[in-house]
């Protein structure tokens, strides 16, 4: 079968569509691996202490924010709904760097999530590493196959049950750990630039979550609404990082070096039933940031083809990226894999998308200028 998806649905988009849709996406894209389980939080953020912490998560959540709301709005000024157009909009005859890039973004995003599925399904069952990074990658091809309509309805329905659980991490969390928390926050905040560079690392190497989601922004019409959508895109992605760096700070600082920070916590907290909900929120994280990363691909390649892939080719393309992401992930630890490539991958994505993104932008703005 084919799946027929033209650049713009025929039917009117919803409010939701328009609005939080692509915040919901740009959430899944972020939120798998590190971050669902805490490693990420740990990684950049508690090294700056518990209001330090705090304030890299603010920086982080403003650039993802200013960042989304300017890609897009270009992307939808120039009807580029995957990344290769809107790089060629952006890099010119240069777009081909993002593409090498993202390559290597995926493989190893990928990986961290079949490490962190793998660390899950052991300390759930018992399993053997390898068993919950095969179900993860089968979870990914199967929405992956299906197209945007599957995407999105992964995005929206994950999303809910994300926030709900999380909601109720917070409150768990603030009865039993409450005075630790407040004992901690009590603390001095650490006077050093920590906080900023972590807010900026960890913001730098996450918003091409902003180009991989651009499929999402094929309901959108007007530059304006994809203005106001990048906007709460930041605030979206960020609320449950939020959460977890404030239930963290209850055992601040011996979590830092944690592999699974969320284990660490649910295991304090003793309520099995909540702890297999939680773990099983993070693998649906984990399935909702992979299956978008990969969707990107699929979109960028339909783009280039000029027609619709059948689902057999979204499986094939699916499934071999997902092998050779597998392959690492049983090679590497998970603090290894984040703690080794994501700072390069945040200097390399300031250069060709950052960077050129800000260009872009004031040439516009000069333009515009020259015909008032």
């Amino acid at each position: 079968m084919v799946d027929a998806e033209p650049d713009r649905p025929a039917v009117p988009a919803t409010w939701f569509q328009r609005f939080l849709l692509p915040g919901f996406a740009f959430k899944a894209v972020v939120i798998g691996g590190g971050y669902a389980t805490g490693r990420e939080l740990a990684e950049f953020f508690l090294p700056a202490g518990p209001w330090g912490g705090l304030a890299a998560i603010a920086v982080a959540t403003l650039l993802w924010s200013l960042v989304c709301a300017a890609t897009f709005a270009l992307a939808v000024s120039t009807r580029s709904y995957e990344y290769r157009s809107f790089f060629q909009a952006i890099l010119g005859r240069g777009w081909f760097l993002f593409e090498i890039v993202y390559a290597l973004f995926v493989i190893l995003i990928i990986a961290v999530y079949g490490a962190a599925a793998g660390a899950i399904g052991q300390a759930l069952f018992g399993w053997s590493s390898i068993v919950g990074t095969l179900l993860l990658a089968g979870g990914i091809a199967g929405f992956a196959t299906f197209g945007n309509h599957a995407v999105e309805r992964l995005f929206k329905w994950v999303s809910i049950a994300l926030y709900l659980v999380y909601a109720l991490f917070l409150l768990l969390a603030l009865t039993r750990f409450g005075p630790l928390i407040a004992a901690h926050f009590a603390r001095p905040t650490v006077a050093s630039p920590v906080w900023l560079a972590g807010g900026v690392t960890y913001a730098s190497y996450n918003v091409v979550g902003a180009v991989a989601i651009l499929p999402m922004l094929r309901h959108i019409a007007r530059p304006r609404d994809a203005v106001i959508a990048g906007l709460v895109a930041g605030p979206m992605a960020m609320m449950p990082a939020i959460i977890f760096f404030v239930a963290m700070v209850a055992f601040y600082p011996a979590i830092a070096g944690a592999p699974l920070p969320s284990d660490t916590i649910l295991s304090a907290l003793d309520i099995p039933l909540f702890h297999l909900a939680f773990q099983m929120m993070i693998f649906l994280a984990l399935l909702e940031s992979g299956t978008g990363a990969v969707h990107a691909i699929n979109e960028r390649i339909a783009a280039t083809w000029r027609r619709p892939l059948t689902r057999g080719i979204r499986l094939t393309m699916t499934a071999a990226m997902l092998l050779l992401c597998i392959f690492a992930a049983e090679h590497f630890g998970l603090v290894a894999l984040i703690a080794r490539g994501y700072r390069l991958l945040a200097i390399a994505i300031i250069a060709i998308f950052l960077l050129p993104l800000l260009a872009a932008l004031l040439r516009a703005a000069i333009a515009r200028k020259i015909r008032d």
